[in-house]
């Protein structure tokens, strides 16, 4: 047991990887009103009045305020970055996709002339390296889904008979499991996806085999990298979140290398409210937090996922009918228990 999880109730999900179980033993339901709510704070207020101008510069800019063109996006691609440098202090939850605010990453991975298309259309050239690179050298995401349709899905998608297919919109709703990152800290799940790398078959190497042993060393890549990254902001999350806003952070810290590595169409958060109330909860009984405290946190992490931005090239604008992030959350629901899942969270994050 980590000191971390002081008071947390349950053993199952102390043993295994198991987010669920830890929810189901320790949240608790609310029946209230809205009453006990806060309103911003100055840093609230300062910070998104900071981004509503740099909203403003964007949409006067048509659309897009800076694009990237010579870094290809990655975990550690960038160093530590800001709403403004001037105001970094009063951020409680740190961390962007690039190097500025709404700048858009470089992600040639999906597809090399996707991604070009993407920055010429705003006026932007990407550096001409990468045009060989991902056309000679690295097989990308598109060019490996034309190499698998048959000549039917080719005049399917010719004639536009079917929009939306995996060449250009494969990864279309990614929810990561991000709250593991605090509830178990890193090392807890890299020494976990160890483990399930030593029991991935049995000896004879399938094809499935073969496959999910690359993708877990990747995860394990992964996984360290996000490591490197959150301690370039001076967070160490190797171990559990001690508190409501380590919890936040940590969480964010694992969206965040997500969006950094994966343009989808919907980078979905997923049922995080009822997991972040838990932590609430202890600290507001521990008397290390306050109610305005708690708001802030919530505030200022819808603020980030506010913030993503993707670079996309003008068919996909109009098909979703402009230029959309999902960043949707999951609040309320009931358990199979019978339980109801509300929670005080539920009406923070409604209350930003």
């Amino acid at each position: 047991m980590f000191e971390q999880w002081r008071g947390f109730k349950g053993t199952h999900w102390t043993d295994d990887v198991n987010v669920r179980d830890f929810i189901q033993n320790n949240y608790t339901s609310y029946d209230g009103d809205e009453s006990f709510l806060a309103g911003s704070t100055e840093a609230t207020d300062k910070l998104w009045g900071r981004l509503q101008e740099l909203q403003k510069e964007e949409r006067a800019k048509g659309g897009v305020l800076d694009m990237e063109t010579e870094i290809v996006s990655g975990i550690n691609a960038y160093p530590p970055a800001y709403i403004d440098d001037e105001l970094k202090e009063m951020e409680k939850v740190v961390g962007l996709q690039t190097d500025k605010p709404l700048k858009r990453a470089f992600m040639p991975y999906g597809g090399i002339r996707m991604a070009q298309e993407a920055c010429t259309t705003y006026g932007y050239t990407p550096n001409p390296k990468y045009n060989q690179i991902f056309n000679e050298y690295r097989k990308t995401h598109n060019q490996g889904v034309f190499d698998a349709y048959t000549p039917e899905m080719r005049l399917a998608r010719k004639y536009k008979i079917i929009t939306g297919l995996p060449d250009a919109y494969g990864r279309g709703r990614i929810v990561g499991d991000y709250r593991r990152v605090a509830l178990y800290g890193i090392d807890f799940l890299i020494a976990a996806k160890k483990n399930d790398l030593l029991n991935c078959g049995c000896g004879t190497m399938t094809d499935d085999v073969i496959r999910q042993r690359e993708e877990l060393a990747d995860q394990l890549r992964a996984l360290e990298e996000m490591k490197q990254m959150a301690l370039s902001y001076g967070y160490d999350i190797s171990q559990p979140a001690t508190n409501a806003r380590e919890a936040v952070q940590w969480l964010y810290f694992g969206y965040l290398a997500a969006i950094k590595t994966q343009n989808g169409a919907a980078m979905s958060v997923g049922r995080i409210s009822t997991f972040l109330d838990i932590y609430i909860e202890r600290d507001l009984r521990e008397g290390t937090l306050t109610e305005v405290e708690a708001q802030e946190l919530i505030d200022h992490l819808v603020m980030k996922f506010r913030m993503v931005k993707f670079a996309r090239i003008p068919s996909y604008n109009q098909l979703f009918s402009g230029d959309p992030v999902w960043a949707t959350l999951e609040v309320g629901g009931v358990g199979m228990d019978g339980r109801h899942m509300v929670t005080k969270s539920d009406f923070r994050f409604l209350h930003t």
